[in-house]
């Protein structure tokens, strides 16, 4: 049996070592480069009708048609999301795109993390701490129990955040367009009223962008508290940072952020930074920030590695010349 060529765009280290380790077992020769997948770099896809990329780089017009004229008919992103790779056209070109879905139990315990941090006012505390001022917040925090969350996707992520609430005892709500668990699901506007904390796994879509905007966010509880785990644009955060300046928010805990390409997964010191929403957010002592990193462990790793091969070696026994 011949060997079922891949190349690898945009992989770290550790995913390289995975990749080299795990691609012999399914008879698969991989082509491994760190670099993202460029107008400039498509000739390393050459002989290998499957290619898989990182959410890190956006897949655009002009990088799917080199691809096509390479050769290349799959691709097979990283992640769970598809925002970033231009999909008409992918169509168009008669490339088909294909997604990984790596354990849940990653981004949701970062979640619940997340969570209990913004609910607790943990950024202040730790900072202040920091600076050995031990004192206590002139107000009591509540406890999870005592609070109704509402969680905006229902898909895997959403499911395990959900299975984690119920141990809290605390009330939990659910909106998806399409509810396929046992969960007390509301349209979302009500979900948005009657909500303490407002946690987003939904996918970036057309129909998702901005999902939380100025009116949505007007709906919502006074004192509410947004957990994004999911995609930077579903929330309009020009309107996040107001509803958060004038006290209608009680803070966010924001895994991921609106123009986060070229700053999250970079160390930034010591150089400008020019996104102007990101340093507003930085400066609101309710607000906590983290470089989309939710789902970076061990086990998501290995599951992303070995899903990446699985999806390839399907197109290919599916599209067999």
């Amino acid at each position: 049996m011949s060997n079922t060529g891949i190349t690898i765009y945009g992989c770290e280290q550790d995913e390289s070592a995975l990749f080299k380790e795990i691609s012999p077992r399914f008879s698969v020769t991989p082509t491994i480069t760190d670099a993202a997948v460029s107008e400039d770099n498509v000739g390393l896809a050459l002989g290998n009708r499957c290619i898989s990329v990182s959410h890190k780089a956006n897949i655009t017009k002009p990088i799917i048609i080199e691809l096509s004229r390479t050769g290349v008919k799959y691709i097979s992103t990283r992640s769970i999301g598809l925002n970033h790779i231009d999909l008409q056209i992918a169509e168009s070109m008669g490339i088909s795109v294909g997604n990984v879905a790596y354990s849940p139990d990653s981004v949701a315990d970062y979640t619940l993390m997340l969570m209990l941090m913004a609910i607790r006012n943990a950024k202040s505390i730790i900072r202040r701490a920091d600076i050995h001022d031990f004192s206590l917040d002139n107000a009591r925090r509540k406890e999870l129990r005592d609070m109704t969350v509402g969680v905006i996707g229902t898909g895997h992520i959403g499911k395990a955040v959900i299975v984690r609430l119920q141990g809290f005892g605390c009330r939990i709500l659910a909106y998806d367009h399409c509810p396929n668990i046992s969960a007390d699901y509301l349209p979302l506007d009500e979900l948005l009223s009657q909500s303490d904390i407002v946690t987003l796994h939904t996918p970036l879509n057309y129909g998702t962008y901005h999902l939380l905007d100025y009116q949505r966010i007007k709906l919502m509880k006074d004192g509410a508290f947004v957990i994004n785990t999911g995609r930077g644009s579903l929330i309009d955060t020009e309107a996040l940072i107001q509803a958060l300046q004038i006290g209608k928010l009680g803070g966010a805990a924001l895994d991921v952020l609106e123009g986060e390409e070229g700053l999250f997964y970079f160390d930034c010191r010591g150089k400008p930074i020019d996104n102007q929403l990101l340093l507003r957010l930085q400066q609101l002592p309710n607000v906590l920030i983290t470089p989309h990193t939710a789902y970076y462990t061990k086990q998501s790793l290995s599951d992303t590695v070995e899903k990446t091969i699985i999806n390839c070696l399907n197109y290919e026994r599916k599209n067999k010349i």
